[in-house]
């Protein structure tokens, strides 16, 4: 019978354990409920596609690189609902019920943002200022886009996917003709529907100036002819009047 040497353990193995156990309890009780969270190499990754969320979640771990926040029924962002989350690089937001977006829906990771996807949602305009400051490559297709002026600013300002573009389409427009066609096209086609708004308001302004002078004439005319009809009935009756020649008696001369 051959007695082996017990190897005395080491003395560093447990606090190894010990460690890697409180790393995990803490990424666990940090990531959001019904969401995975994923430590890859340093990298955390938040998994909450699919998971019927109504809102952003509020306590996704602050060193989040990738969130994936897809195919839910998140209908808004508020302001502020990624402020804490500075190490942020791609977010997913596409296939919500997204409507409408906050002016401070992404301070505070508008630098390390390098993707953004809000496609297919429900957007029909967007502030200018929600996104103006994010240096991300931004997908907007599939969306219900009222093509005017103020989405024409907003698109200059931003640094669209190329590969996703050509499908941001118009559902409604200023003009009619320009419903179901591709903005950007649209756009690279010379339409400018910023001219075309100051044309319609100029229009506007011209129709309604003309109502009022219309208004004026109108109010002249009639006064005009209140003053002939009053001064006519004014120059009967004077003439209606007995002659006071006619009214002076007429005295014989008496007999000398």
């Amino acid at each position: 019978m051959i007695l082996r040497k017990k190897t005395p353990k080491s003395p560093h193995l447990y606090p190894k354990g010990f460690a890697c156990l409180f790393l995990c309890l803490h990424v666990s009780a940090s990531c959001p409920q019904l969401c995975q969270c994923t430590d890859h190499t340093g990298v955390m990754v938040v998994y909450c596609s699919s998971r019927n969320l109504r809102e952003i979640p509020k306590d996704i771990p602050k060193d989040t690189v990738f969130l994936k926040l897809d195919a839910n029924k998140i209908s808004q962002i508020p302001s502020n609902a990624f402020k804490n989350l500075t190490h942020l690089q791609e977010l997913d937001l596409s296939k919500n019920t997204i409507e409408t977006i906050d002016i401070a829906a992404f301070k505070g990771v508008a630098g390390g943002l390098r993707l953004l996807d809000l496609s297919n949602n429900h957007i029909r305009s967007l502030p200018k200022e929600a996104l103006v400051k994010l240096k991300a490559k931004i997908r907007l297709s599939h969306n219900p886009w009222h093509c005017e002026c103020t989405l024409q600013e907003v698109l200059w300002e931003l640094k669209l996917d190329p590969e996703s573009v050509n499908e941001i389409t118009c559902q409604t427009a200023v003009q009619e003709e320009y419903i179901g066609k591709s903005l950007i096209r649209v756009l690279d086609s010379g339409t400018n529907f910023c001219n075309i708004h100051h044309k319609t308001t100029d229009v506007a302004m011209f129709i309604t100036m003309f109502g009022w002078f219309a208004m004026v004439i109108t109010y002249v005319g009639y006064y005009v002819r209140q003053n002939q009809e009053d001064a006519k009935r004014h120059l009967e009756y004077l003439k209606s009047l007995p002659s006071t020649q006619d009214e002076k008696p007429i005295h014989s001369v008496p007999g000398r």
